[in-house]
């Protein structure tokens, strides 16, 4: 798919837009079709991918063993938040073991995203075996940091059970570490140093998302709450990306609203655990919305606030979620001072169109509804990061590749990078 053109102002500039995502599938208990969804694409044996909590959770299990029925082949249940080589290695032999012809990417973005190196291996030993023995897999990810992937990787479904947003993008995380032995969360002789990466190809675009907020529900209140600004920033940046059409700004105010009305029932945190359930199933809507559009073959939405998330959480102990939701604020304030942005655009998706001051009063929603989540507001306050680290962070931002997705003409540099972050600090 294609997209050319760029909107004006006020969106209505001229714009081509091809993009073709697979099937939504969304409702309480939507799993329950995963079945017959599997049949209408002529899939028949999938390999559930999860984390090995998720896939301990009776809640979550049970529906999707009920789902799927007898097109259920196997469980891999050894995802971690690293997302090591060594471990899609493994759920490529689990697929290869069960003769799978689908995945099922049942959790957070580490499963999908293990679920999308998966599928990448298995494509790869089926169509050129001699180039993906673990050996030259581990050799190509030293390398390149990447590896390439197959003309027809195994698809994957995908069924979320958090708000972070990885389960319709068509990238992926990877990592390596020659310390430990396969099979543990390292990739022993795989390689030999630490490897940093990751896959990215419209072939690994999920088949089919379906967001059950029934799932979502379950997951506990911290982990959601960490996840949720990631998914959010993914709407948020869409409205003001050199790359929005009016289809994506539709798409996207919505999603702001939508997603804002579920995150600010989350309260402050005072409440316990159930605090804000009631507000999953609006946010579950807003976190499909804000991916309609943002990962396309040619371009992503993606820009300065999920640049930033990705490199502090590279530095710091803090989930990248929580990231966002710390530099989100700061990073906003800055980039509406500075570039061209569609003020009227994002004032009307936040509600604040009346305000005196428009673009105060979207960093302050921005601002209220990160808090609402009761998660770390200040760099400060995460583990294992300084203040020395901000200067090399701000420099890592700056060379980031999201940064070419924001507004026309945004060129900030390392230091206008760095104040932003020593307001978050």
């Amino acid at each position: 798919m294609d997209v050319t053109g760029h909107a004006l102002a006020d969106g209505s500039g001229p714009f081509r837009f091809a993009y073709q995502p697979g099937a939504i599938r969304y409702g309480d208990g939507a799993v329950a079709s995963l079945g017959d969804d599997l049949a209408t694409l002529d899939l028949e044996r999938a390999l559930v991918v999860t984390g090995s909590t998720v896939g301990d959770t009776a809640a979550v299990m049970d529906p999707i063993r009920q789902g799927l029925g007898d097109r259920l082949a196997g469980l891999f249940a050894e995802t971690t938040p690293e997302k090591r080589l060594a471990t899609a290695i493994d759920g490529a032999n689990a697929a290869t073991d069960c003769d799978a012809d689908v995945l099922v990417a049942v959790g957070s973005g580490s499963s999908i995203d293990t679920a999308k190196a998966i599928a990448t291996i298995v494509g790869r030993r089926r169509s050129e075996p001699a180039d993906a023995s673990d050996a030259a897999l581990g050799a190509e990810f030293a390398d390149t940091g990447t590896l390439a992937v197959p003309a027809e990787p195994l698809p994957i479904v995908t069924v979320p059970t958090t708000l972070a947003g990885a389960d319709f993008t068509q990238g992926a995380g990877l990592s390596a570490a020659s310390e430990g032995g396969t099979g543990s969360g390292h990739d022993g002789g795989v390689v030999e140093d630490v490897v940093s990466g990751g896959l990215g190809d419209p072939a690994l675009a999920p088949t089919q998302a379906i967001y059950d907020p029934t799932l979502v529900a379950t997951t506990p209140r911290p982990i959601l709450a960490g996840s949720a600004m990631n998914g959010f920033d993914k709407a948020l940046e869409t409205l003001y990306s050199r790359h929005a059409t009016a289809i994506t700004d539709a798409t996207a105010a919505r999603s702001v609203r939508r997603f804002r009305e579920g995150l600010l029932a989350f309260g402050d945190g005072a409440k316990g655990e159930e605090s804000g359930r009631d507000g999953v199933p609006a946010a579950v809507e807003g976190l499909l919305l804000a991916q309609y559009g943002i990962s396309r073959a040619d371009c992503t939405t993606m820009s300065v606030i999920h640049a930033f998330g990705q490199e502090v959480s590279a530095v710091g102990d803090v989930q990248q979620g929580v990231a966002h939701a710390i530099c989100a604020p700061h990073a906003l304030a800055e980039l509406l001072a500075a570039a061209d942005v569609r003020t009227g655009l994002l004032a009307d998706a936040f509600g604040v169109a009346d305000a005196a001051d428009p673009e105060t009063a979207i960093v302050e929603a921005v601002a209220e509804t990160r808090d609402a989540l009761g998660v770390t507001t200040q760099l400060r306050d995460v583990d294992g990061l300084a203040r020395d680290d901000l200067a090399a962070i701000a420099a890592a931002v700056a060379e980031h590749r999201f940064l070419d997705n924001g507004p026309a003409g945004y060129e900030p540099t390392a230091a206008t990078l760095e104040a932003v972050l020593d307001a978050a600090w």
